[in-house]
């Protein structure tokens, strides 16, 4: 909106977390004589690639994720913050059981998002086990399958923490398959507050994470690059909001 807004003609191209993808889309742009780029880094990105893009006159701007070494702008939402209002929320309905399920040590939003988990935990004092962690999922079918691991857990968790809305939505409708109630037996929260997390059933206790907002400061940041201002290579954080929906309820204990 932003960018069309200041009548920019613009491309946009999904990576899918593959580099090799993401360097061939730089290039191409390199080629048109492209203004400038934002971009959501791969998993992997390092920081030479940005550094390439930007000498080669292709200013870039991060969103979502930062890559260390690259000194560049960066827009995202505070993780950190977000994971721990959703974990915080589970806790106050009284849960101490709760899994973290999705995301990757790969990405600054994966470790980001674990350890606001892991602050709200420690902070309540409560217990965090590894095998409360399931790690990898991104996916609505990730989460689905993901069901049948967190449901093995022995010490049976009363909640589950999930990495975006996708894995939320994909671990409800495993836990339903499996005969429970998400949001009765099964508390889950998702984060990204998806359109389609108000209509899911049952509806996403959620974080968003100011999408928006990071997109309308990113594209601004980049205007301002190209009209020869100045713009800092600092991280900006926006905060998040959780969103109460009825996917989390007071804890239940599966027999």
């Amino acid at each position: 909106s932003e960018l069309d807004r200041s009548r920019q003609t613009f491309i946009l191209s999904n990576h899918y977390d593959q580099l090799e993808k993401q360097r061939t889309f730089i290039d191409t742009l390199l080629q048109l004589g492209a203004d400038g780029v934002i971009m959501s880094p791969a998993i992997g990105t390092p920081a030479e690639d940005i550094v390439m893009a930007e000498d080669n006159g292709l200013p870039a701007v991060l969103i979502a994720r930062s890559v260390a070494g690259a000194d560049v702008p960066v827009f995202r939402g505070d993780d950190a913050y977000g994971t721990a209002l959703a974990t915080n929320h589970l806790i106050s309905l009284g849960h101490k059981r709760i899994a973290m399920i999705g995301g990757t040590d790969q990405t600054s939003t994966g470790r980001d998002r674990y350890q606001g988990y892991l602050n709200a935990m420690e902070a309540a004092g409560l217990e965090v086990r590894p095998s409360w962690r399931i790690a990898g999922p991104r996916t609505k079918q990730a989460g689905f399958e993901a069901a049948g691991q967190f449901l093995a857990l022995k010490d049976k968790p009363t909640a589950a923490c999930c990495w975006n809305d996708l894995v939320a939505i994909g671990l409800m409708n495993g836990i339903a398959r499996a005969g429970l109630v998400p949001g009765v037996d099964i508390s889950v929260t998702g984060y990204d507050d998806l359109e389609e997390a108000a209509i899911a059933t049952p509806a996403l206790t959620t974080v968003w994470n100011g999408q928006r907002e990071v997109g309308r400061r990113a594209a601004s940041a980049l205007l301002d690059k190209l009209n020869g201002q100045t713009v800092r290579p600092s991280q900006e954080l926006i905060k998040p909001e959780l969103h109460v929906r009825q996917s989390t309820g007071k804890p239940v204990e599966r027999g």
